[in-house]
């Protein structure tokens, strides 16, 4: 799970594997697979990076 901030500063742990697109529009919007749409303060960049660092550490193990 990866750690976000939504726009009204609760932080919540979403599933890597349920994301289909991360777009800037200027918010960040994350889709999920399910159709689920989250608007979080963390940029596409940060989202990226957030989920590679999650994937390393489950090939790591």
């Amino acid at each position: 799970m990866i750690e976000i901030t939504k726009l009204n500063g609760v932080r919540i742990l979403v599933n890597p594997h349920l994301l289909e697109t991360v777009e800037e529009t200027p918010d960040t919007v994350l889709t999920l697979t399910t159709g689920k749409k989250i608007i979080v303060k963390e940029s596409r960049q940060e989202i990226k990076n957030l989920v590679e660092l999650y994937r390393k550490g489950i090939f790591a193990q």
